[in-house]
């Protein structure tokens, strides 16, 4: 297979899409101003070829901040799109169409992948996709959009997850997760308080969640919402740690990006040596796939501002270019399976 990777800074869709021949499968990643009017081009451009999008940016060896990215596949993939509508009230409503595709598409964990666009409630639309996906072992990566909107085949749809089931025709398919955070001290939290619908973080250990947060790290208001950066809480999942950033302060209480549950619990976490991370998931990829024909990834929206900080940005992404066609999507929160986290990278490499 090949993925193909076209952009322009001015949004100019021809000019993105411009040597883009024979696609099967394509992802639009717009601005807000122009997503409409995008999304009905590209299906002029490229009639009754499954497509999903989303407004966010992109990024091959460099950021399309607010312009047009077009990712697509060509030369021997199978795909089909479609979404799922009212994804905060009732995603499982339009399930049937995720299991049509995957009869239509075929494959199995070895060599097929689930890539979606979320506009948000992301953990209840994972949970319910995932029970489709989970009788074939498929896994999936995606992230969440801008603006609530997202699109599929032409159209662009509020409040829902537009997904594209992608079948590798010519090898295997994989994915990762990558998070370069590790647990600071032996802090442990258990969470109360909570506004589950509003992703609200009211107290720790029966303390208020500011109050915790600032005694620890010895931070002022203000400062929160810069350090969670460096200082973004964790919650245990198994084996696995998810992220959890810190959106706002209100009042004594924490508003998070994703929910937190009463009795969940919690732990602090510290940013890691992310040069020295990066470094291992290449190898790692590399040595699980000596030849790549594309790489997927979406890295969350808090790692970009981080990297850019640093001045490390555009060495990320020379470093993942190393990996041969990489090219992705900023999110406003990542995918990985039945899981939604914050501050990661998840991505799917292609044999």
């Amino acid at each position: 297979m090949k993925q193909f990777f076209g952009m322009s800074q001015r949004g100019n869709l021809e000019e993105a899409v411009r040597g883009l021949h024979s696609p099967q499968f394509i992802m639009l990643l717009s601005n807000d101003a122009q997503f409409e009017a995008h999304v009905q081009a590209l299906e002029r451009l490229f009639p009754n070829v499954p497509s999903i999008g989303c407004i966010g940016m992109s990024y091959q060896t460099g950021i399309v901040e607010n312009g047009v990215g077009v990712i697509a596949f060509s030369d021997g993939v199978t795909a089909a799109a479609n979404v799922l509508e009212h994804a905060s009230t009732m995603p499982v409503k339009y399930i049937h169409r995720l299991e049509r595709d995957m009869q239509q598409v075929g494959g199995s964990r070895e060599d097929t992948v689930c890539i979606d666009f979320c506009s948000g409630n992301d953990a209840c639309v994972l949970t319910t996709i995932h029970t489709a996906l989970r009788k074939q072992g498929i896994s999936l990566v995606g992230g969440t959009g801008d603006q609530g909107r997202v699109s599929a085949n032409g159209r662009v749809y509020p409040d829902a997850v537009a997904y594209g089931l992608v079948r590798n025709l010519h090898g295997r398919v994989k994915t990762y997760k990558e998070n370069i955070y590790h647990q600071l001290g032996n802090y442990r939290f258990i969470a109360s308080g909570t506004d589950r619908s509003n992703y609200i973080l009211g107290s720790l250990n029966g303390r208020p969640a500011k109050q915790v947060y600032q005694s620890i790290l010895h931070v002022t208001d203000q400062e929160i919402l810069t350090r969670t950066f460096q200082n973004p809480f964790g919650k245990i999942n198994g084996n696995d740690t998810c992220i959890i950033s810190i959106k706002d302060v209100q009042g004594n209480a924490l508003a998070c990006f994703r929910q937190v549950n009463d009795s969940d619990v919690l732990i602090l976490l510290e940013l890691g040596d992310y040069r020295a991370i990066t470094q291992d998931t290449i190898r790692q990829i590399c040595q699980d796939f000596p030849r790549r024909s594309a790489v997927f990834s979406v890295n969350c929206l808090f790692r970009y501002k981080l990297f850019s900080e640093q001045g490390y940005m555009q060495e990320y992404l020379r470093e993942m270019a190393a990996l041969g066609n990489h090219a992705g999507l900023v999110g406003y929160g990542e995918h990985y399976n039945d899981r939604f986290v914050n501050q990661s990278m998840t991505c799917v490499v292609f044999e």
